[in-house]
Formats: structure tokens, sequence, C-alpha cells
């Protein structure tokens, strides 16, 4: 069994998104497993860092020794400057949630650039750890990886500590950071197309983009919709926790997703989904669990919610599908088997290939 191993990862592990909070029960997993994790702050401007702050992510991974493996996060990992990584001793493990170039509203040479440097960086990893069949499919195709250096480390989930107690009037619940390819204004404008029906709704995440968040905050204002909708922003596990409870419906107009860790959170409560057919949504939420549309298509997705608020039967066959499929998803102690073995299997680095 690996001893010890170290995990970077841009500025602070307890940052409350989908890729942090994987990244976080990653490393407790391997704790419990007796591994001694060591984690790595890298700079919080990563994947843009400025010149320092390069030289100071890359200075930070040189210095680990070279039999102790390191997980480099794909938020840094693949913007990384590739002959500085060159420099890394330690047998490096790439974890690619999702590819940089694939957030929503790169501008094209951004995009070009992050394509370039991660399908360069991805070369030098020993090998590499992704959450879903779909991101594994991505880096064998357009970044060329070979199948054989790609293992797939699905997330884990937490049952739920207590039954479901549904609210009324329904409660529809959303649960993604508060950034454009969350498509929250999406969800907000087919919302605002079911005034005529008896519905509630919080849209609950971490801020991210300040000027995102003020955009969402004055679409609800002109939404018309008052009360009903909350823009709940960042809120604590309890209450997190008691509005997957209370919740008969999950929704999310995500734009673009390599998992999405909320899609299980979902589908352990037995909630029935409404989300949209893009990047790995697709396999994960089962096709009688839930109703995919089209992306960017608030009437689509309008339509989807309105057929589940008003067909109580469907809601319920797609909620029970949900629960079936949510009592079968791996543990976090899965997870962190599942790394572990990887650890396990990393090759001795080769003394005559280090700087």
């Amino acid at each position: 069994m690996t001893a010890r191993a170290a995990f970077a990862l841009p500025g602070d592990i307890a940052t409350l998104t989908g890729g942090y909070i994987y990244d976080h029960r990653l490393v407790e997993g391997l704790r419990d497993l007796g591994c001694k994790v060591e984690v790595i702050s890298l700079p919080a401007s990563l994947p843009t860092p400025d010149a320092a702050d390069m030289r100071r992510a890359l200075d930070r991974l040189a210095a680990l020794p070279a039999d102790v493996p390191v997980i480099i996060d794909g938020l840094a990992f693949g913007a990384l400057e590739t002959a500085g990584l060159h420099r890394v001793r330690a047998p490096i493990v790439a974890m690619i949630h999702h590819p940089l170039a694939q957030e929503s509203a790169l501008p094209a040479d951004l995009a070009d650039h992050l394509w370039r440097t991660e399908r360069a960086n991805l070369a030098l990893a020993r090998h590499v750890m992704v959450p879903s069949p779909h991101t594994r499919d991505m880096l064998i195709t357009r970044y060329d990886v070979s199948p054989a250096k790609i293992t797939i480390v699905r997330p884990g989930t937490d049952r739920p500590a207590a039954p479901q107690a549904p609210v009324d009037p329904p409660l529809i619940l959303s649960v993604g950071i508060l950034h454009p390819r969350k498509g929250h204004d999406v969800l907000i404008a087919a919302l605002a197309q079911l005034a005529d029906l008896a519905w509630q709704a919080v849209i609950a995440g971490n801020p991210w983009d300040d000027q995102h968040v003020a955009a969402l905050h004055a679409q609800v204002a002109e939404s018309g919709l008052g009360a009903r909708l909350e823009l709940a922003g960042r809120v604590t596990p309890e209450r997190l926790s008691q509005l997957y409870r209370q919740a008969s419906i999950f929704a999310l107009a995500t734009r673009y997703e390599g998992y999405g860790i909320v899609f299980d959170e979902a589908l352990s409560h037995g909630l029935p989904i409404v989300s949209t057919r893009t990047g790995a949504v697709v396999d994960t939420v089962p096709e009688d669990a839930g109703l995919l549309v089209p992306v960017d298509d608030p009437e689509a997705l309008a339509a989807a919610l309105r057929r589940l608020l008003t067909e109580p039967q469907e809601q319920a066959a797609r909620a029970a599908a949900a629960a079936r499929a949510g009592a079968a998803l791996p543990r976090w102690a899965d997870a962190a088997a599942t790394a572990m073995a990887v650890l396990d299997a990393l090759p001795p680095s080769d003394p005559a290939s280090m700087p």
C-alpha cells in the first residue's frame, strides 16, 4: 500500500464546489486507508495565474520528493507550463474532472491555449483519474491519452440520514455554483413560464462570478416570481440536506458537466431530475429517472417541469426509479479504494529521467 502521497489543487480544499468536495472526500478516504496525504495549496489564481503565481506553483511541485506520488487537480494541472512540469520529480497523477477548454464562455484564444497545454501535460502524467466515462472518452478522442492510462474514479455518495419529507407547494431544488456554466439563468427563465402552477423553488450554490451573481439577482427581481423563487447562494450543509429532503424535483439547466456530483445526491434522495442533454449528464441520470432537454432551451425546460408538476403518476414513477438508482451508487470508501489502487500500481520513478 502507498504510504505517502500529495494532493495539489488551487486555493482551499474546503471550497464548496463539486470538484473541491470530490477532492476533499478523496483525500479523507485515502487517509482512512492509511495513506498519509499532504494537501498542497497552489495559488488560487490557477487556471489563469500571473507569471509569479505560475512560478510559485511549479516550484512547490518541483520540491516534492521523487518517491511520493502527487495527484494534481485538473483546475491546476491543465494550465501549468509544460516546461516547468518537466521539473517535477514526483510521479504525477492527473485528476481531470473535465478538460479546462470545455469551460463555458471562454475566449477562443484562451480555450485553444488551455487545450494545447492540457494535452501536452497529460503526456507527462503517469496516470489519469477521471470521475466519469464521458471525461475518459473525451481524453482519449481529443487529447490522445491512452485508454490504459485512465481510471474512472466515480464519486461516492452519502446515504440520506432521514426520510424524504416533501413540502407543499412542491419544492423545485437546484444546486450548483453560481457560475454561467450551471445555467441558472435558463432555469429562472423556465420558471417564469410556470407562474400558473403551484410550486416553490430554491437555487443553492456558492457564489463564483460576482458579475453573473448580480445578473441572476436582477433576473429574479424582473421575473415577477417574488418569494416563490429563492436565490439562496451558499447554504450550510444542514440546510442543504433539509432542502434535498423537502424537494419534489431536482432541476439543473447546466451547459456542460464532466460529471456532476449533485445528480447522484438527487438520486440518493429519490428525486426525479430535469436537466440538459450535455456532457456526462446523459450517462449519470438514468433514462427512467429524469427528463433531459437541449442546452439553453428555457421553453423545453419549462415543458419538462410542467410535465412532472401536473402528472403525479409520472413524477412518482421517476422518483421511484431515482431511488432505485441512488441505492446502487458507490460510497466514498469505494472511490478511495479505486484511487489507492491507482497509486499502488504506479511504476517506480526512473532516476535517469529526473532533472
